[in-house]
Formats: C-alpha cells, structure tokens, sequence
C-alpha cells in the first residue's frame, strides 16, 4: 500500500529557502509537503524529475482577477507560468462593496484602468453581493485551478459610502471617514489580505475622468490605515504618483505607515522621470525598516510597458481614417487591404483624427522609442532595436517601419512601448533593484489590460534570462530567484503556510525543464463573456504544476483538476520552518 498521494523522484530541489538546490525526493500527502529530501515509502503517483528542477509554486501578490475568478475557472495566464497563488483587489479598484446603482460606474472604472471592455464585465459579471462580506461568501463557491485572495479597494469603498460624491471626488466628511475605515475592518474580518489604494494619476475612466481614489486628501488615506490597524492584521498596497515629486509622495507613504502600524508595499518603476531622485526612495525605505517598520517595494524584472497591435487596443494607425474605414473588418481582411502598395501609401500620407489629442499625442511621441516584440519576444532589447534606429538603417520612416512591423506574422505583429525599467536602453539599472533585500518581485496584473499587456508570465522571465540567459552582466543566483517568486512574496501578505518546499506547508510545487524553459510570444484568444479577447502567453517548460497536492498541468496543458479556493486571511503552518 502507498504511503503517499504522490511521490516526485530525483529532482534538483529548489526549496525557496534561498539556499543552493539538492538532489533529493519529495512526498505529499493530501494537500500538505509530507518529506523532502529521502523519500523511501511510494506514492500513488510516482514522478521522474531527473535533470529538472523542483520550486514551490510562486505567488504573484499583483493581479487583477476581480472580474475573471467571477466568470471564469481558470486563472490563465498567471497559472500558465507557475503561479499557484494571486492576489487581487490591487490599485484600489475591484467590485466590491458595491450598491446595485454603482455597478455601471466601478465597471467604467476597471474598463479605463485596466482595460477590460465594458460588455465583458456587464455579461460576466453575477453580481451577487453589495457588501464585502458578501463578496467573499460569493468568492467562496468559486473553484479554480489555482489559489486566490483578495484585498478591500479603495474606489468601490469610497462610492460605495459616497455615491455621488465619490465618483466626483468631492472631499470626504468626518462621517464618511469614519464609515470607510470600519469597513476596512470589516473586509480584514471577512478575510480580506489588507486594502487598496492608487495615486497614480493616469487611473481613468475611458472618457477621461479620474478614478475616484486618485485624489482622495491624506485624510482619507490615514481613515484606511487606521481601519487597517484596528483591524490588526493586513497589509496596505498602494500605487505613489513619484511623478507629482519624489519627496511629497514619501511623506504621504511616511504618514500611512504611521497611522497603518502594519506592513506596507508600493509598486516601484524606474522611470526617466525622476530618475535623478530614485535613490531617495530606496534609502527612505531603508531607514523606515531599520527604524522598525516593515515596507517593501513591489519592481518588475523587465520593460513595463504597453503592447501595440492590429488586434489589440492600441497602435499607430488606429486613427487613420483609412484604417478607420476598415477596422470593423475581421483580421484577415485588414492585412489584405493594409498589404496594398496603394493603400500603404495612402494611409502613411494620412494625419491622425482623434478626439483625445491627449492619448494620440502620448502615443505617437513614443514611437520612434517602440521595439518590435519578436517571436521568441525580446525583453531586453538594445537602442539598435527601436523604430528609430530600424528606421535609419532602412532609410525610412519610424511610421513606416511599425507599419511593416504589424503586418509580420499575419498581422499578428507586436510593438512593445516601454515607459518604465528601461533607463538607457538597458535592463542594468533593475540590477540593484533585484538584489535589494526591500523589494518584491510582482506586478504581473493578470486579469487586466486584456488588450495592451500580457505581464503575468514575469515568473518565466525572472528564471530564463535573469539565471539562465543574460550574456552581459550578472546572472542571479537561481536559489535566490526561486525565493523571490515564492517565499518572499507569500510572507508579504501573510500567507505563511506556502512558498517554501518543507513538511507541513501546503502541496503546491512546480517541476520545471530549466534548461529548455522559454517564453512564447502573447496571441489573442476569444473566451470572455460575450466573446471577448484578451492576450494570453505561453510557456514551454513547465512540465508538472501541483496545487494543493493536485496536478493542474502537465506540460503546459491543463489537467481539468479545479483545486484553487479562495484564501481567507493570513495563513501559518504548525510546523517549524527550515532553511529559512
């Protein structure tokens, strides 16, 4: 008789602890990591995983699922690409708590912030809460290939509590204060992992109103901590607008932390924008957590930045009336058209019509820095690579060159517009960043930007070129980078109880074909409600994905096992941790 549910055999064991891997076995039992190292007893199921390598599953504690867990069983991308584990609610936007006559305003929200189309969410979304409490009940009869939790963000709160007044951004009164902060406690107590919050003044609606949040006094912000502090656990996440000047963003964060008294992470680019004052936010993050605070940077191992496509939401021809004239057309039939000498010719001669100059503005002036993606994709390109240099060697146009670029591959060509991490040209500057012992490696925003990003599959980025791939500079350490994705990310938001291969902790695990991992370029699928699309990337490499001791997929393909449940606060294991 089998001793365990499932045995995985001869792997290079890569705990999460940040050690140097082994050679050994692990044992599971039901759910729960059984023995790691010598396994003499069988499994049911018995893997081979010589010459692989064996991580606990990895947490990305930065998506945006709040609309997908509601209609969809599967969390693709992110559990594509060894993700086991998400948080959602970031950025202060979510649909709950909700009154019924509010739903249209958060769904104009999340469609302008996070580019999801408005009749995706007004078909898939149910409905079947107002209060957050009651949202999490929903939640719980969700089933998912893999794990999920949740935050309490801000937007919904305030129009929830203000409902006119809040999607106007009138200032809060003392009792609106005081209403917001104990339904911050009130979500922690219904399970929630902390609250929600975004300065970040490009959040807008698709007409261009700001989101409600994004211009909320300290006041308010302070009402949150302090809804959070009593509640005595969670965690804060906000989004700093360091582009309204480093040091002001600082001492808001200063005095959130003041009043939160509880652990705080912030989402942090390196953008030319303040470039010249980066330092300081790293050395006030230093000295806030030698002083006793607990505050991390929440960075990005690659360009941040925006996908352009014939069939994605944005390009450099969208507002072309030639190409105006034949967008309604299936893919197909635009190429065609758009592979006419004569109509290439017309439609480059063109000027742009647009009624927000504002976004064709922004667009166009970010070209000539654009790269063509690539298949495999290029996450770190050179200056030699954008549209500008391309341009210069063929003796054309930047426009030109994108042009032919968007054609590629049945029109199924990308342009990547980086705005953040890519000082110089170069992914150097994210060295220190990686290395630096206050910052978290998420941001993967899976279940958003539907048509301009496809960032979820960060994870496989992280392992092949920052440990396996980059010829110049440092490789990092690969014990390390494992820690990373999993371990640090998960203690970040209290769930104590994965992220690191030892007795006890839960059963979700990745058996990884390390030398032959790679990235696939992102495509288009149409399964959301109402037929939707949205981008999706693939992976090759994952060989063997565990969830709560369940195999989910086997070589990238899904296995139909549903073992993801909603998470409900901060979780420990009983056992003591090792290597840690």
């Amino acid at each position: 008789m089998s001793e365990y549910d499932l045995v995985i055999r001869g792997g290079m064991i890569v705990d999460g602890s940040g050690g140097e891997p082994y050679e050994g076995d692990l044992a599971i039992h039901e759910d729960k990591i059984a023995v790691v190292g010598i396994v003499p007893g069988t499994g049911k199921e018995e893997i081979d995983a010589s010459g692989k390598i064996v991580t606990p599953g990895f947490v990305d504690i930065h998506t945006h699922y709040d609309g997908q867990i509601t209609w969809g069983e599967r969390l693709t991308p992110s559990s594509m690409h060894g993700v086991t584990c998400v948080v959602m609610g970031n950025c202060g936007v979510g649909f709950s708590p909700c009154n019924p006559q509010d739903r249209g305003a958060l769904i104009k929200l999340m469609e302008g912030i996070e580019d999801i189309p408005e009749a995706v969410m007004a078909d898939g979304l149910p409905w079947q809460w107002s209060t957050f409490p009651e949202y999490m009940d929903f939640l719980e009869t969700r089933v998912s290939d893999i794990d999920f939790a949740t935050q309490v963000p801000h937007a919904p709160l305030r129009v929830y509590v203000m409902g006119e007044r809040g999607i106007n951004r009138e200032p809060a009164t003392e009792a609106d204060l005081a209403q917001m902060s104990a339904l911050v406690t009130e979500g922690i107590g219904a399970g929630a992992l902390g609250v929600s919050t975004s300065r970040n003044l490009n959040h807008r609606t698709k007409a261009g109103e700001l989101a409600p949040q994004v211009t909320a006094e300290l006041s308010e912000l302070e009402a949150l901590a302090r809804g959070l502090r009593l509640s005595g656990t969670g965690v804060f996440q906000m989004i700093p607008m360091f582009e309204r000047g480093v040091e002001g963003e600082i001492e808001i964060i200063r005095k959130i932390l003041a009043e939160a008294q509880r652990p705080l992470s912030f989402t942090l680019l390196r953008k030319q924008d303040y470039e010249d004052k980066f330092d300081l936010i790293l050395d006030y993050v230093e000295q806030a957590n030698a002083e006793g605070a607990s505050i991390k940077a929440q960075i990005f191992p690659r360009p941040v930045g925006y996908l352009l496509g014939l069939d994605l939401s944005s390009h450099p021809f969208m507002f072309h009336p030639s190409y105006k004239a034949i967008s309604h057309l299936p893919l197909e039939q635009r190429v065609a058209i758009m592979r006419d000498p004569e109509f290439r010719t017309r439609i480059l001669a063109e000027a742009p019509e647009e009624d927000n100059p504002a976004f064709l503005q922004r667009l166009m002036r970010r070209l000539d820095s654009s790269y063509a993606l690539g298949s495999p994709p290029n996450y770190g390109p050179t200056g030699d690579d954008t549209m500008a240099e391309q341009a210069k060697k063929r003796g054309i146009t930047p426009l030109e060159v994108s042009y032919d670029v968007l054609l590629e591959n049945g029109g199924t060509g990308l342009l990547l517009d980086a705005v953040a991490n890519y000082i110089g040209h170069s992914l150097d500057p994210l060295e220190s960043l990686l290395d630096h012992p206050d910052t978290l490696v998420s941001l993967g925003d899976g279940g958003a930007h539907y048509g301009m990003i496809c960032d979820a599959s960060y994870t496989t980025s992280l392992l092949t070129y920052w440990t396996r791939d980059r010829a110049n500079g440092t490789r990092r350490d690969l014990g390390r980078a494992v820690r990373t994705l999993s371990r640090d990310t998960a203690l970040a938001v209290g769930l104590g109880d994965r992220g690191l291969l030892a007795p006890g902790f839960k059963a979700d695990i990745n058996v990884i074909n390390y030398d032959n991992l790679a990235l696939h370029s992102p495509h288009m699928v149409w399964d959301l409600p109402g037929g939707g699309k949205r981008l999706v990337q693939d992976a090759t490499g994952y060989d063997i994905t565990i969830v709560g001791g369940e195999i989910t997929y086997r070589d990238g393909i899904h296995t139909g096992a549903l073992p993801g449940r909603l998470i409900r606060g901060a979780r420990q294991v009983t056992t003591n941790e090792v290597n840690s």
